[in-house]
């Protein structure tokens, strides 16, 4: 797929999927969410991002998959960065994702970096969505106003991430029809999953 068809596909379904999420979640999102309260947090994570893609172009793919491989499952909460503990089964290690899923350590710099400006602040989630965002204009790709506010989950779902997701053996049929579920078309299918 050459660029200028692929980025206004991959916005079209990154906005279906936020929508899929804003309208699940409970909390009032704003483009302003932060103002007041971290001023300078799009700015840092923007850098933190850039400065990744710099390093290996291919992490903007990579980063704006990872956020749709989270929102999946139980919506954009962050659960796919949580690691394995006694109560939770990582989302990480689910078929989908085992050794495929990437950029972790991409969005934990940036998480570092805005907790120097603003310590406990700024959720995870919202970080992984506003990298998705600057990771696609970091490649020459459109951008959008996102909305914050969203909160970091506690819990994560592997046997969700592996029901939820389509896995690496999927074919045409059921991608498609694991898209449907959430709402997408087959052209987001086509924009997400060149990913």
């Amino acid at each position: 797929m050459d660029s200028v068809s692929f980025f206004p596909n991959i916005i079209a379904a990154i906005s279906a999927i936020l929508l899929l999420s804003n309208t699940a979640c409970e909390a009032q999102l704003s483009t302003t969410f932060y103002s007041n309260t971290c001023p300078n947090a799009l700015t840092t994570i923007r850098a933190s991002i850039r400065q990744a893609v710099s390093r290996e172009r291919r992490m903007a793919a990579s980063l704006i998959r990872l956020h749709f491989h989270d929102c999946f499952v139980q919506g954009c909460d962050a659960s796919i960065l949580l690691d394995e503990t006694p109560s939770i089964q990582t989302e990480k290690t689910a078929i989908p994702n085992d050794n495929s899923a990437r950029g972790y350590e991409v969005i934990e710099a940036a998480k570092r970096e805005v907790e120097k400006i603003c310590p406990g602040v700024v959720s995870c989630a919202d970080i992984l969505t506003v990298a998705a965002r600057d990771a696609s204009a970091a490649v020459g790709g459109p951008s959008w106003n996102v909305k914050l506010g969203r909160r970091d989950s506690t819990t994560a779902s592997r046997s969700l991430a592996n029901a939820d997701l389509p896995g690496p053996d999927s074919d045409l049929g059921g991608l498609i029809a694991s898209f449907d579920r959430k709402g997408l078309s087959a052209r987001d299918m086509v924009a997400l999953s060149g990913n």
